[in-house]
């Protein structure tokens, strides 16, 4: 069966960026001209999938809204004649979208759980907006390549530092069937370093069979008292096989501030509008924090 879904669970509060979110979703925050959120939708697209669910929760209107037509700005923009702009604004609406409220935000694994009726009994990939995956091949595109010749759940990890695997899941991995592809002993949500079976932490791409669902319905919650989907992926795990795929690629974590600040100035480093002048004033700023250094030596 091809894997044509994909769900994106967005209902978390976003508090690592208050007051900024306090009435504004986190996933709307923009990478120079672009929310976080397109970035995930569009590396769906690039990988076949065809229809997206978006659990949403509270004060997420604005991504329906972004992703819904805009008459009235349509209708200014070809007025004007400003062709590149309207592309830019029509391209959000020929995405095919659903989206459904979590009310109440019990964790990751229950944010899944509420996407059952619109999977239903096909593959599927969960998509997380904290992190912005970038290679040739899209890794969500990866993962369902792996699931084409393996049939089975397969989840993207990446090597951290090891101190840093008290913030992630962690694979305990067995063997590696495939360059890069590893059969997995256990998941762990969140291990202390000196406990951590690997330095492989899940990094937000999921490949997952529907029987994920039948567990997460019976879920008892794990680290920080929510519905961790790792334990869940571990519990499958049990049952059937369950892989992880090493990715090779640039990861950005716009997660937290400084992540959020990296990845917009490395894409504006790329961006036609602003590189030049961006790196230019980099460039000054650099020589400026120099000899402020050495003042003060």
């Amino acid at each position: 069966m091809n894997v044509k879904k994909a769900v994106i669970p967005a209902a978390g509060l976003g508090t690592r960026f208050l007051p900024a979110t306090k009435a504004m979703a986190k996933e709307m925050l923009p990478i120079v001209d672009k929310p976080t959120i397109q970035f995930i939708v569009e590396e769906a697209l690039k990988s076949g999938i065809e229809d997206i669910l978006i659990v949403t929760g509270k004060a997420k209107r604005p991504i329906e809204d972004h992703f819904d037509s805009n008459v009235e700005l349509e209708m200014n923009l070809k007025e004007k004649g400003k062709t590149e702009l309207l592309q830019l604004v029509e391209e959000t609406t020929e995405v095919n979208l659903h989206f459904i409220r979590q009310s109440h935000p019990k964790g990751l694994g229950h944010a899944v759980l509420q996407a059952k009726a619109f999977v239903g009994n096909e593959p599927f990939v969960v998509m997380l907006g904290d992190d912005i995956m970038e290679d040739k091949v899209p890794l969500t595109k990866q993962l369902i390549n792996d699931y084409d010749n393996t049939h089975a759940s397969t989840i993207a990890v990446m090597r951290v530092p090891h101190e840093d695997t008290s913030k992630y899941g962690i694979i305990n991995p067995e063997t590696e069937v495939q360059k890069g592809l590893y059969n997995v002993k256990n998941f762990v949500e969140k291990p202390k370093p000196e406990e951590a079976p690997s330095d492989l932490a899940i990094i937000g791409r999921y490949l997952l069979t529907p029987e994920i669902f039948n567990i997460l319905e019976n879920q008892k919650p794990g680290a920080g008292g929510e519905i961790q989907l790792t334990d869940a992926i571990d519990t499958l795990n049990k049952t059937q096989r369950v892989f992880a795929r090493e990715f090779k690629g640039k990861r950005f974590d716009v997660g937290d501030k400084f992540g959020f600040m990296k990845t917009s100035i490395e894409y504006g480093l790329q961006h036609p509008e602003v590189k030049d002048n961006l790196r230019e004033y980099l460039i000054q700023l650099g020589t400026e924090l120099q000899q402020e250094t050495k003042g003060k030596k």
